[in-house]
């Protein structure tokens, strides 16, 4: 099927030829028409999968089609995404595909200058892409209404709850009108994405493409084991010996990004480093500079590099595990985009054993191992087991626990297991039994060991009230 056929104008088309794609993947197969008809949705795809593309394109389509506002700070779509990265490459989209079509557009983020942002949207545009803080911002100081707006985005939804911006989120829906299009775009569909989903969709049509957590097939995946010390120095080998001429290197810190890319440098190899602490202006023209390969090795933390969309990137390289294993599908998820072929290569040291079985069972795939001359690490990662791949059973639900007695005993329970009899009558207690059990009341109470209480079944565990309400509830 090609993208003739899925309601598309030729406007739109023309750019889609332009951009040199010719058939659409299968998120924009399903989510094309489904947006055109004004449904809401629900999608869940990984990164690479072009779905972007899957919400901008009949987005573009409907407004192209819809009346025109002239009025002063208003927006007909809003697109939120959780990182500056990302909300300009979806801003690039955006532009790129609505070339041809009487449409404006804007993006908003922090770590730049409010007032240019403002003096934008002061006649109003027809789309806004923005992260939710530079967007409250701009709200407060009356920069932007939404009156009229007709359509709501949340790109990568899972990594807005990751990073906190649920209330942000929250504050933001409340300020929408109530009658518009909402769609929502999540790497899964976990329990928290569909309490978030409760009370923002309605009736949505759910999308889901590929395996949850599955790489993308045509990314050949391996290890390379190696002493953490000679991590720095077997990476410069490789891109060295390999020719590599554009390689995204993930690490876990700032620190390590910036020493790393320090470190390339004094090898000769032309790199640079993106993360929280670098400006704006530094992130951008450090993305354009790999973009265009003016520099060989872009060296980046997992938030910093969420968004990052390079066509055709051929190598992904984890110099450090990351401590979440769904980050490593978000990682290698940045090659082998649109059917092209990728290498995502690991770097791993003895430390973090515990972090490549998590992936490993994540992807349900042990990863193959390449030792490098030279570079066999004095202490050795441990094999990996088929085991490590079985699903863990279920946690039972922690028991109710019951008030014991004294000795340890289960309410209305005896050591037999059988129900107590009837308690025998009390003879007449003597002077001398009446004063000692007098001493006994007077006396301090000595502590006695509790035994365990006996598991109780799953259904008299009691369950929360609240498990089945939305976050708006």
């Amino acid at each position: 099927m090609s993208f003739d056929s899925l309601g598309l104008s030729m406007p739109i088309l023309k750019a889609i030829a332009d951009k040199g794609y010719k058939k659409p993947s299968p998120i924009q197969l399903e989510a094309i028409p489904a947006v055109l008809k004004g449904d809401d949705i629900m999608a869940a795809a990984q990164t690479g999968t072009g779905k972007t593309a899957g919400f901008t394109l009949p987005i573009l389509e409907r407004l192209s089609k819809g009346q025109r506002l002239n009025k002063s700070n208003q927006v007909r779509a809003l697109i939120l995404t959780p990182t500056r990265e990302l909300a300009a490459q979806v801003a690039e989209n955006v532009t790129t595909y609505s070339r041809n079509l009487p449409l404006t557009s804007a993006v908003v983020f922090g770590g730049v200058k409010i007032n240019p942002q403002m003096m934008r949207l002061r006649k109003g545009v027809d789309i806004l892409v923005a992260t939710p803080g530079r967007l409250l911002d701009l709200h407060s100081q009356n920069a932007v209404r939404f009156k009229h707006l007709e359509i709501l985005v949340l790109d990568e939804a899972d990594r807005m709850l990751d990073m906190g911006f649920i209330h942000d989120i929250k504050r933001i829906i409340n300020l929408l009108p109530k009658q518009r299009q909402n769609l929502m775009f999540s790497a899964t569909f976990s329990d928290d994405i569909r309490r978030l989903a409760k009370g923002l969709v309605n009736n949505p049509v759910e999308i889901s493409i590929g395996a949850r957590n599955t790489p993308v097939k045509s990314v050949d995946q391996w290890v390379n084991p190696v002493d953490k010390k000679q991590k720095p120095a077997l990476l410069a080998k490789l891109i060295q010996e390999n020719n590599w001429e554009q390689v995204l290197v993930f690490t876990k810190t700032k620190h390590g990004a910036n020493r790393l890319a320090a470190f390339l440098e004094k090898r000769e190899i032309k790199a640079a480093a993106i993360h929280g602490n670098k400006s704006q202006g530094a992130r951008t023209k450090a993305l354009a500079d790999f973009k265009r390969v003016a520099i060989r090795v872009l060296v980046a933390t997992d938030i910093a590099a969420r968004g990052l969309d390079i066509d055709q990137l051929p190598q992904v390289v984890n110099f450090d595990l990351p401590n979440v294993a769904e980050d490593y599908v978000h990682r290698i998820g940045r090659t082998g985009r649109a059917g092209a072929t990728g290498q995502a290569i690991s770097l791993v040291c003895a430390d973090e054993y515990k972090q490549l079985c998590d992936i490993e069972k994540l992807i349900n795939k042990l990863l193959p191992r390449e030792f490098i001359d030279d570079f066999h690490p004095v202490h050795n990662v441990p094999e990996s087991s088929e085991m490590n791949l079985r699903k863990a059973p279920k946690r039972p639900k922690k028991p109710k626990r019951r008030v014991d007695h004294r000795d340890g005993q289960r309410s209305g329970d005896n050591s037999e297991g059988h129900k107590p009899g009837k308690k025998k009558p009390v003879k007449n207690k003597s002077a001398r039994d009446q004063g000692a059990e007098n001493n006994s009341k007077n006396a301090k109470p000595t502590r006695q060991k509790r035994s365990k209480p006996k598991p109780v079944s799953g259904s008299s565990a009691k369950k929360s009230s609240n498990k089945n309400k939305g976050i708006w509830g």
